[in-house]
């Protein structure tokens, strides 16, 4: 069976070793090219060319430039979760979790500084790709609040709202200092969002849930 019909129906099929060696150098250099040229101005021909891979073989692996844009937001998003949940597992608790997890986040930002231009233009390619990007990240993040809950290590908020915030907190805290000034986050910056995350901005106040319960 050749490559291209192993593509041709899904990647059903394992690729040989040198034919995955070659996918995963299109999808290396498709991130530099839709990353500094964006996707409506690149061409198969630009990821063939850096690539140093011959146009014909690309359609062995990929049916259009649209298919290698999904593949890379896809895998883009499964090696950074992928990367943090092997650091994460042997965190002792939630907050230690949620600090090894955001400190990897951004280093894994800083390696691949691209990801915030790609997944932003995935929204205007795919939307319906973009909203997925996001939704299997806040997947994880919310069976971590749920153990969390149930183990009372945080308070009973909406699983869903607590992941989507933290979301929010990493992709500007991120964009702000790794992706903008091409830095790590500052200790300073770092402790603070985690002061925020685990103690709020109120000062000593209760917060509405409990001033309910009273």
């Amino acid at each position: 069976m050749s490559e291209k019909t192993i593509q041709a129906d899904g990647l059903q099929m394992p690729l040989t070793k040198k034919g995955a060696k070659t996918r995963q150098k299109l999808l290396d250099t498709a991130e530099k090219v839709f990353g500094r040229k964006g996707y409506f101005n690149a061409s198969v021909v630009d990821i063939t060319q850096q690539a140093n891979v011959a146009q014909g073989t690309f359609y062995n692996y990929f049916s259009s430039k649209l298919e290698i844009f999904e593949a890379l937001v896809k895998q883009l998003s499964q090696d950074f979760r992928n990367q943090i949940r092997s650091e994460v597992a042997n965190a002792r608790n939630f907050e230690e979790a949620q600090r090894i997890g955001f400190r990897t986040f951004f280093q894994w930002v800083k390696n691949h500084r691209d990801l915030y231009s790609i997944v932003q233009q995935a929204v205007l390619v795919d939307e319906e790709l973009y909203r997925r990007y996001y939704e299997r990240i806040a997947s994880g993040y919310i069976k971590g609040i749920e153990e969390a809950i149930g183990q009372k290590e945080i308070q009973s908020f909406d699983p869903e709202t607590v992941a989507y915030c933290l979301m929010g907190i990493s992709q500007f805290i991120g964009m702000r200092w790794v992706y903008w000034e091409n830095q790590d986050v500052p200790d300073r910056v770092f402790n603070d969002m985690m002061n925020f995350i685990f103690k709020g901005l109120s000062r000593g106040r209760k917060n509405e849930r409990d001033c309910l319960l009273d």
